[in-house]
């Protein structure tokens, strides 16, 4: 489409189309005076309306091709700048509009679920880990008790056997009874708790070191009477052990022992 727009520096009219209005914004330069203009703010009719026929007829303004190249580096309309009492309203405004928002209804079923969840994850943390929270807190001991009575499981006592070790060992023969031995050995806690009673494997080896009897010992096997074996092997002491063994028809020249936890 072409519409007639009027320069007005100096007047001149000339056709413009409407690409070429859309292209800056409506923004052309004259081919006369070189001015720039905004053409959409300056259109006229290509022949006048019913209203000014009654009016004198002036002489006709030559009509010239426009230089509507694009023009560049127009410079952009620039902000005034914001005064400091606007800078407050506008803060306060939004002040307002922040105050102003609705504040979320509180779920009291979303605070119980998460509070039972809670419950729950710390009941399978306890009974998880309830032999490791007994050491390490052993006045809640009896409490753990408790608990596991309901679950049926036991707060069994720690059983580190890198913690554990044999301090010295020695197999005496009886100077009156040639096929009784006995068996001295000495254990050594090293954990700063108390520790379950290990279990004891002895091995009786001939004269070329081969295995020719074997026995496991456990805690009921050689603590003394009066001994609690709930209690366990208290932190940092020592456990003298002394088993008398009948070697009938064995003859052993050698031993082996060591200790370790059952699984």
């Amino acid at each position: 489409m072409t519409e007639i727009t009027q320069c007005p520096q100096c007047g001149t009219r000339f056709k413009v189309t409407g690409a070429q209005l859309d292209a800056h914004d409506g923004l052309v330069r004259c081919g006369r005076c070189h001015e720039v203009f905004d053409a959409s703010k300056h259109l006229h009719d290509d022949e006048p309306n019913p209203q000014q026929l009654s009016l004198p007829i002036e002489p006709e303004i030559p009509t010239v091709e426009a230089d509507l190249a694009p023009i560049s580096n127009v410079p952009e309309p620039e902000e005034e700048p914001t005064t400091l009492a606007q800078q407050v309203q506008f803060v306060e405004e939004l002040t307002d509009e922040v105050l102003e928002i609705p504040r979320k209804k509180t779920s009291w079923t979303a605070v119980f679920a998460g509070f039972l969840l809670a419950l729950i994850l710390l009941a399978q943390a306890t009974y998880f880990f309830r032999i490791e929270i007994g050491t390490s807190l052993p006045g809640l001991k009896p409490l753990l008790e408790d608990y596991c009575a309901l679950l049926k499981c036991t707060v069994a006592l720690p059983q580190k056997a890198d913690l554990i070790s044999i301090e010295s060992s020695e197999l005496e023969s009886d100077p009156n009874l040639s096929n009784i031995v006995t068996l001295h050995a000495l254990i050594h806690n090293r954990a700063p708790y108390a520790q379950a009673y290990p279990s004891l494997e002895l091995t009786l080896t001939s004269v070329q070191d081969q295995p020719i009897a074997r026995r496991v010992f456990h805690p009921a096997d050689y603590l003394k009477a009066g001994d609690n074996e709930k209690q366990g092997l208290p932190a940092n002491r020592d456990l003298d052990i002394k088993l008398h063994l009948d070697t009938t028809d064995l003859q052993p020249s050698g031993y082996r022992l060591f200790l370790f936890y059952p699984k």
